[in-house]
């Protein structure tokens, strides 16, 4: 498959398991970061094509975390 077809395919969002580790709903997040409970569970449910970093730089401030905590690189050979 070329790449513009499986585009992000091999990037695991972990955004529900910082969620559920710090204790914090996604509505809670979206009004803390300033975006739509739609966008943010766009993000969470591994559908987004793209995130700014104003964005990721406002989540990882929220949840006390790093970029890495939140996204990942696993590709799909790897994931099976």
């Amino acid at each position: 498959m070329p790449p513009e077809e499986d585009e992000g395919a091999d990037i695991v969002v972990r955004l529900d398991e910082v969620l559920a580790a710090r204790g914090i709903t996604l509505t809670e997040l979206a009004a803390r970061v300033g975006i739509t409970v739609v966008n943010l569970s766009v993000l969470k449910n591994g559908r987004a094509r793209a995130i700014r970093f104003s964005t990721l730089a406002a989540l990882c401030r929220e949840l006390g975390c790093r970029p890495g905590d939140l996204i990942d690189y696993a590709p799909a050979a790897d994931r099976t």
